[in-house]
């Protein structure tokens, strides 16, 4: 027990000081106290103003996350999923393919009505975004996690983009450690990213399109009811592949370990989940994270800063929005 204890303070160190780090080199002037003069009360707003869309879509947290991720995947975190068509020079990254089922851009724009209401002109759509899905991942029993601030919002929006940069349903483990590579995290933070599996559903479209050698048995693994599952769930959803869907775990409201658990059980939906507890490279970090939630906590936490850190525009580039789908 002492040893697990030194190597959790160990850990915290290192976070500390490679968050610290990896904002300092940035040089994208984020900071903790970002609005305490402009809207010092920025943070309470989002937490209202989401609370009646968590308690009527309880779904709603996953789909924030989500939202999240995929604006941050093209250009950085920086909005431009929220932008609808507008010239040629903005054209809706939800055009996209790979953004089918993402949703709740609504709730974005109802906070930054309130935000424009009692500090105008002063909180970007961006930040905005980082922080609703910082109390999805809160308010589904998550960590809270503090995140710096001081985003701007983008001046353009490509579905071209969108499809170049967003992973598909057929990501595998390379693939998936090449994605969040990039965005500055280490095979243990990527690990915890995918980790957010653990809320909200997989679209059949997306299982199928995994493949059906795997569906079926081929070159996936997992138990032989499970496998009988994805078929009698999937297989035969046609034309309503779009609007079938699988949860992703048993408990796919809670923000968990059950993911982790799962995947060594052999009950991963995407080619991700049903690889990286195979892989060599993240198969001891699923194992670990399966056995102490509060260490994928911690890791996510950190994984969830660099990610919403990476790519942004701060300063004097972009804008701060006024309203989060057009240009101004």
């Amino acid at each position: 027990m002492p040893m697990r204890s030194t190597s959790v303070l160990s850990f915290l160190l290192l976070l500390f000081l490679s968050i610290s780090l990896f904002l300092a080199e940035g040089g994208n002037s984020l900071s903790y106290d970002f609005y305490d003069e402009t809207c010092p009360q920025v943070e309470r707003l989002v937490r209202e103003g989401l609370a009646p869309i968590f308690l009527t879509d309880p779904t709603s947290p996953a789909a924030l996350l989500r939202l999240l991720f995929h604006d941050c995947q093209v250009q950085g975190c920086d909005a431009s999923i929220l932008l609808d068509s507008q010239g040629n020079n903005v054209t809706s990254e939800m055009v996209s393919e790979k953004n089918f089922g993402v949703r709740r851009r609504d709730g974005i724009q109802m906070i930054k009505s309130v935000a424009e209401a009692e500090c105008p002109g002063q909180v970007s759509c961006a930040d905005l975004l980082v922080l609703a899905a910082r109390e999805a991942v809160s308010v589904s029993g998550g960590p809270r996690i503090r995140v710096p601030l001081g985003r701007r919002d983008a001046l353009t929006a490509s579905n071209e983009l969108a499809d170049a940069l967003l992973p598909s349903a057929t990501t595998d483990v390379d693939g998936m450690l090449r994605i969040f590579s990039d965005k500055g995290m280490n095979v243990e933070e990527s690990v915890a990213l995918i980790g957010a599996h653990t809320i909200g559903i997989t679209h059949c479209i997306n299982i199928n399109t995994y493949g059906e050698d795997h569906l079926i048995g081929g070159t996936r693994t997992g138990p032989s009811h499970f496998q009988e599952f994805l078929k009698l769930g999937c297989r035969g959803a046609g034309s309503v592949a779009k609007t079938a869907f699988l949860v992703n775990d048993r408990t796919s409201l809670v923000f968990d370990n059950q993911y982790y658990r799962d995947a060594i059980d052999g009950r991963g939906l995407l080619r991700i989940d049903a690889e990286v507890s195979k892989d060599p490279r993240t198969a001891p970090i699923v194992a670990e994270f399966a056995r102490e939630q509060s260490y994928f906590f911690e890791v996510f936490a950190s994984a969830f800063v660099k990610l919403a850190s990476s790519g942004v525009l701060a300063g004097d580039e972009g804008r701060v929005a006024r309203t989060c789908n057009r240009i101004d």
